[in-house]
């Protein structure tokens, strides 16, 4: 069976792949518990969720085994202005992300397993909007990424858990995007001489818009796909009964490029908004498209009996894999093995990401939340794209736990992401990445997230 309908199936189960920006493309908490208290997870036994964090804080568990199924919300609010065509607001504004994990605890040794989402980006505009640039066609993109994870922690000692595990990472990725004649010269590295010539014939017609389109419209899996491993590793350290450090690293991936099937691409022309024949068939190529390397220190506090106090830096390394975003369009419609390059300019930064949180007890069955995750937007003013748009930069959290007995419980957390704007995108009237601000979009976002996890121990 072919690995993504593998990925597919997962997602039928309930094992969404996609999710959207936060600390650029990363998910600010994974697990309500964690999201709560701002993201701080890598120092404190926070669920089966800790295996997208820190590993060996699964370790930190009691003897016995756990399961928790878990429900997340992500609503970005994104929207666009034209300086002359005036303002429009991102469609995609309601992504549904489940997730499971289970953790089993014998002796010292700690396993388990989970699918989880680590996440992605994307927005959607309509047919009539000016980002359809007149064809008269949806603009959309959506990029998901979510791991399968075999976790394994050890206590070495009273103080001492190791931990590490091995993710089989899938990506996915939907594009329908429209571009002017200079936006699409600028994006063009290369093109094949059949291809080429048609091309040309094309604008010496009139084409004066060009359309690439890759999409499947399915909440869970996109046209183009790829996979592969990655990796990673963690230590928690209780230096006294009240204070435990903590420290994990995450591997970048190596993930395989991303593709369609042969005609799961299509790439037309236009005049002025008037279709000029019937869209091409092809098959696109995502190039090198990679999960950045990770590293982080944690510590948590447990100041009294019911409050306890957590922090974590993280370090993302976005400029390691998001520097160009390549593409390849290849097609037999002309009678020959034909195709176009094409390279986007990213140019991200690398991000310190910044989280603080706390949870005190109020009695033996609820548990509060509170906590912020701080960090800048990797992404350059002048590299902002409205189909990728991953600026925001502070999130506001508040979560609870209730046990329902003693086996049992649900946590819920909330995080807000106030409004970032951005001015003097790549995407403007002149040529896309060539630096000219003629018509520079602004670009604003801001977002309301959720999670919710029944978890259950036996």
């Amino acid at each position: 069976m072919k690995l993504n309908k593998i990925a597919a199936l997962l997602a039928v189960a309930g094992l969404s792949t996609s999710a959207f920006a936060t600390n650029g493309m990363n998910i600010e908490g994974y697990g309500p518990i964690a999201l709560g208290m701002g993201g701080a997870s890598f120092a404190y036994d926070n669920g089966p969720g800790a295996m997208m964090g820190n590993p060996a804080t699964l370790g930190l568990m009691a003897q016995g085994s756990g399961i928790g199924a878990a429900l997340g919300f992500l609503g970005p609010d994104v929207g666009v202005t034209h300086p002359l065509a005036g303002s429009i607001g991102s469609g995609g504004d309601a992504y549904y992300m489940p997730a499971i994990g289970y953790v089993r605890k014998e002796g010292k040794l700690t396993y388990g397993i989970g699918v989880y989402s680590q996440g992605g980006m994307g927005t959607e505009f309509g047919a009539t909007s000016f980002m359809a640039a007149g064809t008269g066609q949806d603009v959309r993109s959506e990029v998901g990424v979510g791991r399968f994870i075999l976790p394994l922690a050890y206590n070495v000692n009273d103080q001492l858990t190791i931990g590490g595990s091995v993710d089989w990472v899938w990506a996915t990725m939907d594009i329908k995007m429209a571009a002017s004649g200079a936006q699409f010269n600028a994006m063009t590295t290369g093109m094949t001489a059949g291809l080429g010539g048609a091309m040309t014939a094309l604008v010496t017609g009139g084409a004066n818009t060009f359309r690439i389109d890759f999409s499947d419209n399915n909440d869970f899996n996109g046209k183009a796909f790829g996979s592969g491993f990655a990796g990673k590793l963690g230590l928690v350290y209780k230096v006294s009964p009240a204070l435990t450090v903590g420290a994990a690293y995450h591997s970048k991936t190596n993930l395989g490029d991303m593709k369609t099937d042969d005609n799961g691409a299509a790439f037309s022309a236009f005049n002025s908004g008037v279709s000029m024949g019937a869209a091409m068939p092809g098959k696109i190529t995502i190039r090198n498209f990679q999960w950045p390397e990770t590293y982080g220190l944690g510590m948590a506090f447990q100041a009294t009996d019911k409050l306890m106090i957590a922090a974590d830096y993280k370090r993302i390394n976005w400029s390691g894999v998001m520097q160009d975003f390549n593409m390849t369009y290849s097609t037999g419609a002309l009678g020959g093995a034909d195709s176009a390059d094409f390279r986007i300019s990213q140019n991200w930064n690398d991000q310190d990401v910044f989280m603080i949180g706390a949870s005190y007890r109020m009695n033996e069955a609820l548990t509060l939340r509170v906590g912020g995750n701080f960090a800048k937007n990797p992404v350059p003013d002048n590299r902002v794209h409205p189909l990728f748009p991953a600026i925001v930069e502070e999130h506001y959290t508040f979560g609870a736990g209730y046990m329902l007995s003693k086996k049992s419980a649900v946590d819920f957390a909330l995080s807000y992401a106030p409004k970032v704007t951005v001015t003097g995108t790549q995407m403007t009237d002149g040529a896309m990445g060539s630096g000219v601000t003629a018509n520079p979009l602004t670009i604003t976002h801001s977002q309301l997230s959720w999670q919710v996890q029944y978890g259950h121990r036996f």
